[in-house]
Protein backbone atom coordinates (compact mmCIF):
# COMPACT_ATOMS: atom_id res chain seq x y z
CA UNK A 1 0.00 0.00 0.00
CA UNK A 2 1.05 3.43 -0.82
CA UNK A 3 -0.48 6.68 -0.04
CA UNK A 4 -1.36 9.53 -2.42
CA UNK A 5 0.92 11.12 -4.81
CA UNK A 6 2.91 14.05 -3.50
CA UNK A 7 1.79 13.17 0.03
CA UNK A 8 4.59 11.81 2.82
CA UNK A 9 3.79 8.34 2.05
CA UNK A 10 3.77 8.14 -1.72
CA UNK A 11 5.63 5.74 -3.23
CA UNK A 12 8.05 7.31 -5.52
CA UNK A 13 9.05 6.43 -9.55
CA UNK A 14 12.06 8.19 -11.32
CA UNK A 15 12.17 7.87 -14.66
CA UNK A 16 15.14 8.38 -16.67
CA UNK A 17 14.70 8.65 -19.94
CA UNK A 18 11.45 10.78 -21.13
CA UNK A 19 10.64 9.76 -24.66
CA UNK A 20 7.13 8.34 -25.71
CA UNK A 21 7.78 5.51 -24.33
CA UNK A 22 8.19 6.64 -20.82
CA UNK A 23 5.17 9.27 -21.45
CA UNK A 24 2.93 5.94 -21.91
CA UNK A 25 4.62 4.19 -18.69
CA UNK A 26 4.20 7.33 -16.51
CA UNK A 27 0.69 7.79 -17.40
CA UNK A 28 0.11 4.16 -16.29
CA UNK A 29 2.14 4.58 -13.25
CA UNK A 30 -0.20 7.43 -12.22
CA UNK A 31 -3.21 5.23 -12.40
CA UNK A 32 -1.87 3.05 -9.92
CA UNK A 33 -1.28 6.47 -7.78
CA UNK A 34 2.13 6.65 -8.15
CA UNK A 35 4.16 9.78 -8.14
CA UNK A 36 5.92 10.63 -10.81
CA UNK A 37 9.40 11.87 -11.56
CA UNK A 38 10.64 12.62 -14.99
CA UNK A 39 14.59 13.11 -16.01
CA UNK A 40 15.70 13.81 -19.61
CA UNK A 41 18.74 15.57 -21.03
CA UNK A 42 16.41 18.10 -22.64
CA UNK A 43 13.38 20.00 -21.06
CA UNK A 44 9.69 19.55 -22.28
CA UNK A 45 10.40 16.05 -23.15
CA UNK A 46 7.16 13.83 -23.54
CA UNK A 47 6.84 12.15 -20.11
CA UNK A 48 8.02 15.42 -18.64
CA UNK A 49 4.73 16.60 -19.60
CA UNK A 50 2.60 14.27 -17.93
CA UNK A 51 4.78 13.78 -14.47
CA UNK A 52 4.35 15.55 -11.27
CA UNK A 53 7.53 17.27 -11.54
CA UNK A 54 10.65 16.72 -13.79
CA UNK A 55 14.72 17.24 -13.42
CA UNK A 56 17.03 18.23 -16.78
CA UNK A 57 20.81 16.44 -16.43
CA UNK A 58 22.96 14.47 -18.55
CA UNK A 59 22.51 11.24 -17.18
CA UNK A 60 25.93 9.87 -18.24
CA UNK A 61 27.07 12.72 -15.75
CA UNK A 62 27.70 10.04 -12.42
CA UNK A 63 27.86 12.78 -9.90
CA UNK A 64 25.18 14.57 -11.19
CA UNK A 65 22.47 11.10 -11.65
CA UNK A 66 23.64 10.46 -7.62
CA UNK A 67 22.79 14.10 -6.67
CA UNK A 68 19.17 13.79 -7.88
CA UNK A 69 18.29 10.34 -6.90
CA UNK A 70 19.97 10.77 -3.42
CA UNK A 71 17.73 14.30 -3.41
CA UNK A 72 14.48 12.93 -4.66
CA UNK A 73 14.96 9.57 -2.94
CA UNK A 74 12.92 7.85 -5.37
CA UNK A 75 11.38 3.89 -4.79
CA UNK A 76 12.03 2.85 -7.75
CA UNK A 77 14.45 3.86 -10.62
CA UNK A 78 13.65 3.30 -14.16
CA UNK A 79 15.43 3.55 -17.15
CA UNK A 80 14.46 4.09 -20.35
CA UNK A 81 17.40 4.84 -22.39
CA UNK A 82 20.29 3.42 -22.78
CA UNK A 83 22.75 6.96 -22.63
CA UNK A 84 22.90 6.47 -17.88
CA UNK A 85 26.00 5.89 -16.22
CA UNK A 86 24.88 2.52 -15.19
CA UNK A 87 28.17 1.82 -12.85
CA UNK A 88 26.33 4.44 -11.10
CA UNK A 89 23.26 2.86 -11.24
CA UNK A 90 25.06 -0.53 -9.56
CA UNK A 91 26.44 1.80 -7.05
CA UNK A 92 23.36 2.86 -6.04
CA UNK A 93 21.53 -0.32 -5.64
CA UNK A 94 23.99 -1.40 -3.33
CA UNK A 95 23.09 1.44 -1.26
CA UNK A 96 19.42 0.06 -1.02
CA UNK A 97 17.80 1.75 -3.72
CA UNK A 98 15.65 -0.45 -6.81
CA UNK A 99 16.67 -0.10 -10.06
CA UNK A 100 14.31 -1.52 -12.53
CA UNK A 101 14.86 -4.44 -13.01
CA UNK A 102 18.11 -4.57 -11.85
CA UNK A 103 21.30 -1.96 -11.82
CA UNK A 104 23.38 -4.96 -13.49
CA UNK A 105 20.58 -5.91 -16.13
CA UNK A 106 20.33 -2.45 -16.85
CA UNK A 107 24.35 -2.10 -17.45
CA UNK A 108 24.41 -5.37 -19.64
CA UNK A 109 21.19 -4.64 -22.08
CA UNK A 110 22.83 -0.86 -22.88
CA UNK A 111 25.85 -2.43 -23.54
CA UNK A 112 25.62 -4.86 -27.32
CA UNK A 113 29.07 -6.52 -26.07
CA UNK A 114 27.76 -7.29 -22.51
CA UNK A 115 24.53 -9.03 -23.48
CA UNK A 116 25.61 -10.68 -26.83
CA UNK A 117 28.57 -12.53 -24.74
CA UNK A 118 25.86 -13.02 -22.03
CA UNK A 119 23.69 -15.07 -25.03
CA UNK A 120 26.02 -16.26 -26.64
CA UNK A 121 28.89 -17.29 -24.65
CA UNK A 122 27.23 -17.41 -20.94
CA UNK A 123 23.67 -19.11 -22.14
CA UNK A 124 24.53 -20.41 -25.47
CA UNK A 125 21.64 -19.14 -27.43
CA UNK A 126 21.66 -18.88 -31.19
CA UNK A 127 23.16 -15.45 -32.25
CA UNK A 128 24.55 -13.98 -35.64
CA UNK A 129 28.24 -15.02 -35.73
CA UNK A 130 29.95 -11.35 -34.44
CA UNK A 131 33.03 -9.44 -33.84
CA UNK A 132 34.06 -6.60 -31.73
CA UNK A 133 36.51 -3.68 -33.25
CA UNK A 134 37.95 -0.74 -31.78
CA UNK A 135 39.06 0.99 -35.10
CA UNK A 136 38.72 1.20 -38.66
CA UNK A 137 41.57 -1.46 -39.04
CA UNK A 138 40.35 -4.00 -37.00
CA UNK A 139 37.07 -3.25 -38.66
CA UNK A 140 37.85 -4.33 -41.92
CA UNK A 141 39.53 -7.64 -40.26
CA UNK A 142 36.19 -8.23 -38.86
CA UNK A 143 34.57 -8.14 -42.15
CA UNK A 144 37.29 -10.37 -43.89
CA UNK A 145 36.34 -12.92 -41.54
CA UNK A 146 32.47 -12.19 -41.39
CA UNK A 147 32.01 -11.80 -44.77
CA UNK A 148 29.62 -9.32 -46.74
CA UNK A 149 27.15 -8.24 -46.07
CA UNK A 150 27.20 -7.45 -42.28
CA UNK A 151 25.76 -5.00 -40.08
CA UNK A 152 27.74 -2.65 -38.02
CA UNK A 153 26.34 -1.12 -34.70
CA UNK A 154 27.84 1.49 -32.00
CA UNK A 155 28.06 -0.83 -28.74
CA UNK A 156 25.30 1.80 -27.11
CA UNK A 157 22.94 3.43 -29.12
CA UNK A 158 19.17 3.60 -29.64
CA UNK A 159 16.22 4.38 -32.60
CA UNK A 160 18.57 2.42 -35.05
CA UNK A 161 20.85 5.46 -34.79
CA UNK A 162 24.77 4.23 -35.69
CA UNK A 163 23.66 1.23 -37.39
CA UNK A 164 24.82 0.36 -41.01
CA UNK A 165 24.78 -2.27 -43.71
CA UNK A 166 27.84 -3.06 -45.15
CA UNK A 167 27.37 -4.26 -48.30
CA UNK A 168 30.89 -4.54 -49.53
CA UNK A 169 34.39 -4.26 -48.04
CA UNK A 170 34.19 -1.22 -49.70
CA UNK A 171 31.47 0.16 -47.45
CA UNK A 172 33.67 -0.22 -44.29
CA UNK A 173 34.81 3.78 -43.81
CA UNK A 174 31.20 4.68 -44.67
CA UNK A 175 29.77 2.53 -41.73
CA UNK A 176 32.49 3.12 -39.44
CA UNK A 177 32.06 6.84 -39.59
CA UNK A 178 28.25 6.33 -39.46
CA UNK A 179 28.31 3.87 -36.03
CA UNK A 180 30.75 6.89 -34.52
CA UNK A 181 28.53 9.45 -35.28
CA UNK A 182 25.33 7.85 -33.92
CA UNK A 183 27.04 6.27 -30.83
CA UNK A 184 25.40 7.56 -27.34
CA UNK A 185 29.25 7.43 -25.79
CA UNK A 186 30.70 9.53 -27.42
CA UNK A 187 34.30 8.68 -26.03
CA UNK A 188 33.69 4.87 -26.76
CA UNK A 189 34.71 4.19 -30.28
CA UNK A 190 34.09 0.10 -30.19
CA UNK A 191 31.57 -1.27 -32.75
CA UNK A 192 30.26 -5.29 -32.92
CA UNK A 193 30.41 -6.21 -36.42
CA UNK A 194 27.52 -9.27 -37.17
CA UNK A 195 27.01 -11.56 -39.74
CA UNK A 196 23.84 -11.17 -41.72
CA UNK A 197 20.88 -13.31 -40.73
CA UNK A 198 18.85 -14.48 -43.90
CA UNK A 199 15.54 -13.95 -41.91
CA UNK A 200 12.29 -14.61 -42.87
CA UNK A 201 10.96 -11.91 -40.70
CA UNK A 202 11.66 -10.16 -37.68
CA UNK A 203 9.63 -10.57 -34.11
CA UNK A 204 9.76 -8.86 -30.58
CA UNK A 205 8.15 -11.49 -28.24
CA UNK A 206 7.07 -9.03 -25.44
CA UNK A 207 8.28 -10.74 -21.81
CA UNK A 208 7.12 -9.85 -18.53
CA UNK A 209 8.44 -11.18 -15.26
CA UNK A 210 6.32 -10.59 -11.73
CA UNK A 211 5.37 -12.08 -9.26
CA UNK A 212 3.41 -14.16 -10.81
CA UNK A 213 6.44 -15.59 -12.88
CA UNK A 214 7.16 -15.24 -16.61
CA UNK A 215 4.24 -14.21 -18.90
CA UNK A 216 4.32 -13.80 -22.75
CA UNK A 217 2.41 -11.26 -24.86
CA UNK A 218 1.53 -12.61 -28.30
CA UNK A 219 4.48 -12.45 -30.70
CA UNK A 220 4.19 -8.96 -32.69
CA UNK A 221 6.00 -8.33 -36.33
CA UNK A 222 7.63 -5.48 -37.58
CA UNK A 223 9.76 -4.41 -40.26
CA UNK A 224 12.80 -1.93 -39.52
CA UNK A 225 14.34 0.95 -42.03
CA UNK A 226 17.78 2.45 -41.26
CA UNK A 227 17.58 0.25 -38.01
CA UNK A 228 14.41 1.92 -36.44
CA UNK A 229 10.81 0.35 -36.43
CA UNK A 230 8.26 2.01 -38.74
CA UNK A 231 5.85 -0.50 -38.75
CA UNK A 232 4.47 -3.10 -36.48
CA UNK A 233 1.46 -5.86 -35.45
CA UNK A 234 0.50 -8.28 -33.66
CA UNK A 235 0.04 -11.46 -33.76
CA UNK A 236 2.79 -12.28 -36.25
CA UNK A 237 1.86 -15.80 -37.74
CA UNK A 238 4.30 -18.45 -36.00
CA UNK A 239 4.57 -21.92 -36.21
CA UNK A 240 4.17 -23.70 -32.75
CA UNK A 241 7.69 -25.26 -33.14
CA UNK A 242 9.56 -21.51 -33.53
CA UNK A 243 6.83 -19.77 -30.92
CA UNK A 244 7.98 -22.18 -28.52
CA UNK A 245 11.54 -21.65 -28.99
CA UNK A 246 11.04 -18.01 -29.51
CA UNK A 247 10.10 -18.34 -25.75
CA UNK A 248 12.36 -20.65 -24.63
CA UNK A 249 15.59 -17.96 -25.53
CA UNK A 250 13.10 -15.08 -23.94
CA UNK A 251 12.55 -16.79 -20.81
CA UNK A 252 16.83 -17.90 -20.66
CA UNK A 253 18.09 -14.65 -21.15
CA UNK A 254 15.19 -12.53 -19.15
CA UNK A 255 15.76 -15.13 -16.04
CA UNK A 256 19.32 -14.50 -16.38
CA UNK A 257 18.78 -10.81 -15.88
CA UNK A 258 16.46 -10.80 -13.18
CA UNK A 259 14.40 -8.63 -11.33
CA UNK A 260 10.65 -7.89 -12.62
CA UNK A 261 9.25 -5.83 -15.20
CA UNK A 262 8.35 -6.28 -19.20
CA UNK A 263 11.65 -7.04 -21.71
CA UNK A 264 11.21 -6.23 -25.20
CA UNK A 265 13.38 -9.47 -27.01
CA UNK A 266 13.96 -9.19 -30.58
CA UNK A 267 14.19 -12.27 -32.36
CA UNK A 268 15.03 -13.24 -36.19
CA UNK A 269 12.78 -15.79 -37.65
CA UNK A 270 15.06 -17.83 -40.00
CA UNK A 271 14.03 -21.07 -42.67
CA UNK A 272 16.69 -23.26 -39.59
CA UNK A 273 14.92 -21.82 -36.28
CA UNK A 274 14.88 -18.79 -33.99
CA UNK A 275 18.01 -16.58 -33.40
CA UNK A 276 18.02 -14.30 -30.56
CA UNK A 277 19.13 -10.43 -31.92
CA UNK A 278 18.71 -8.24 -29.10
CA UNK A 279 16.53 -7.45 -25.21
CA UNK A 280 15.75 -4.40 -23.90
CA UNK A 281 14.65 -4.07 -20.26
CA UNK A 282 11.90 -1.79 -20.62
CA UNK A 283 8.64 -1.49 -23.09
CA UNK A 284 9.71 -1.65 -26.43
CA UNK A 285 8.57 0.55 -29.38
CA UNK A 286 7.09 -1.74 -31.14
CA UNK A 287 5.24 -2.61 -28.61
CA UNK A 288 2.78 0.17 -28.99
CA UNK A 289 0.20 -1.61 -30.90
CA UNK A 290 -0.31 -3.49 -27.59
CA UNK A 291 -1.96 0.39 -26.78
CA UNK A 292 -4.65 -0.99 -29.49
CA UNK A 293 -5.22 -4.64 -29.25
CA UNK A 294 -4.59 -6.52 -25.76
CA UNK A 295 -6.38 -6.05 -22.34
CA UNK A 296 -3.32 -4.54 -21.10
CA UNK A 297 -1.05 -2.50 -22.88
CA UNK A 298 2.99 -3.02 -22.45
CA UNK A 299 3.04 0.15 -20.73
CA UNK A 300 0.40 -1.08 -18.05
CA UNK A 301 2.16 -4.27 -17.74
CA UNK A 302 5.83 -3.33 -16.82
CA UNK A 303 4.45 -0.86 -14.26
CA UNK A 304 2.08 -3.80 -12.56
CA UNK A 305 5.66 -5.83 -12.80
CA UNK A 306 7.57 -3.43 -11.56
CA UNK A 307 5.19 -2.31 -8.37
CA UNK A 308 5.02 -5.94 -7.67
CA UNK A 309 1.36 -6.36 -8.49
CA UNK A 310 0.00 -9.59 -9.94
CA UNK A 311 0.29 -10.25 -13.89
CA UNK A 312 -1.89 -13.10 -14.25
CA UNK A 313 -2.36 -13.71 -17.86
CA UNK A 314 -2.63 -11.45 -21.18
CA UNK A 315 -5.55 -11.16 -23.59
CA UNK A 316 -5.19 -10.35 -27.34
CA UNK A 317 -8.34 -8.72 -27.99
CA UNK A 318 -7.98 -7.83 -31.75
CA UNK A 319 -5.64 -7.95 -34.03
CA UNK A 320 -3.69 -4.81 -34.73
CA UNK A 321 -1.25 -2.70 -36.10
CA UNK A 322 0.81 0.53 -35.64
CA UNK A 323 2.75 2.71 -38.33
CA UNK A 324 4.79 6.31 -37.55
CA UNK A 325 5.37 9.46 -38.90
CA UNK A 326 9.04 10.59 -38.74
CA UNK A 327 10.19 13.54 -38.96
CA UNK A 328 12.21 15.31 -42.28
CA UNK A 329 13.62 17.90 -41.07
CA UNK A 330 15.10 19.97 -38.07
CA UNK A 331 12.61 22.18 -36.36
CA UNK A 332 11.28 23.99 -33.29
CA UNK A 333 8.03 25.23 -34.93
CA UNK A 334 7.02 21.83 -35.98
CA UNK A 335 3.08 20.50 -35.85
CA UNK A 336 1.56 17.62 -36.77
CA UNK A 337 -1.59 17.37 -39.59
CA UNK A 338 -3.93 15.38 -40.74
CA UNK A 339 -5.33 14.13 -37.68
CA UNK A 340 -8.76 14.36 -38.08
CA UNK A 341 -8.39 12.44 -41.61
CA UNK A 342 -6.31 9.81 -40.05
CA UNK A 343 -9.55 9.24 -37.41
CA UNK A 344 -11.83 8.52 -39.83
CA UNK A 345 -10.38 5.50 -40.56
CA UNK A 346 -12.51 2.66 -38.69
CA UNK A 347 -10.69 1.31 -35.34
CA UNK A 348 -7.77 3.50 -35.38
CA UNK A 349 -6.42 5.69 -32.99
CA UNK A 350 -3.55 8.50 -32.71
CA UNK A 351 -0.80 9.10 -30.31
CA UNK A 352 1.46 12.53 -30.77
CA UNK A 353 4.06 12.50 -28.32
CA UNK A 354 5.04 15.89 -28.59
CA UNK A 355 8.18 16.08 -28.59
CA UNK A 356 9.68 19.88 -28.37
CA UNK A 357 11.29 19.45 -31.95
CA UNK A 358 11.65 17.44 -34.86
CA UNK A 359 14.84 16.11 -36.44
CA UNK A 360 14.70 13.54 -39.72
CA UNK A 361 14.17 10.64 -38.99
CA UNK A 362 12.83 10.74 -35.54
CA UNK A 363 9.34 9.64 -34.68
CA UNK A 364 6.71 12.24 -33.58
CA UNK A 365 3.72 10.80 -33.88
CA UNK A 366 2.04 7.00 -34.53
CA UNK A 367 -0.87 5.51 -36.42
CA UNK A 368 -2.64 2.41 -34.41
CA UNK A 369 -5.20 0.31 -35.84
CA UNK A 370 -7.23 -2.91 -35.23
CA UNK A 371 -9.29 -5.25 -37.41
CA UNK A 372 -10.62 -8.78 -37.94
CA UNK A 373 -7.33 -9.38 -39.17
CA UNK A 374 -3.71 -7.98 -39.30
CA UNK A 375 -3.91 -7.50 -42.95
CA UNK A 376 -6.37 -5.06 -42.72
CA UNK A 377 -4.74 -3.41 -39.64
CA UNK A 378 -1.65 -3.05 -41.30
CA UNK A 379 -3.54 -0.98 -44.01
CA UNK A 380 -5.62 1.22 -41.91
CA UNK A 381 -2.45 1.76 -39.44
CA UNK A 382 -0.32 2.32 -42.72
CA UNK A 383 -2.97 4.65 -44.49
CA UNK A 384 -3.87 6.61 -41.30
CA UNK A 385 0.49 7.33 -41.14
CA UNK A 386 0.31 8.54 -44.25
CA UNK A 387 -2.63 10.90 -44.14
CA UNK A 388 -0.70 12.19 -40.83
CA UNK A 389 1.60 15.54 -41.98
CA UNK A 390 4.71 17.19 -41.35
CA UNK A 391 3.81 20.91 -40.56
CA UNK A 392 6.37 23.51 -40.43
CA UNK A 393 5.21 27.14 -38.71
CA UNK A 394 9.05 28.33 -39.89
CA UNK A 395 8.67 27.61 -43.82
CA UNK A 396 9.90 30.17 -45.86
Amino acid sequence: MWGAPLSADARKLMLLGSGELGKEVVIEAQRLGIECIAVDRYEGAPAMQVAHRSHVIDMLDAQALRELVLSERPDLIVPEIEAIATPMLQQLEKEGFRVIPTATAARLTMDREGIRRLAAETLELPTADYRFADSLDELKSAVAELGAPCVIKPLMSSSGKGQSVLKTAEDADKCWRIALEGARAKNNTRVIVEAFVPFESEITLLTVRSVSGTTFCPPIGHIQKDGDYVESWQPHAMDEDKLEEAKRIAAAITEKLGGYGLFGVELFLTADGVVFSEVSPRPHDTGMVTMATQDLSEFALHVRAILGLPVTGVELLTPGASATLKAGRASTAFKVGGVAEALQIPRTQVRIFGKPDSKPGRRMAVALSAAEDVETARSRAREAAGLLKEEYSDDN
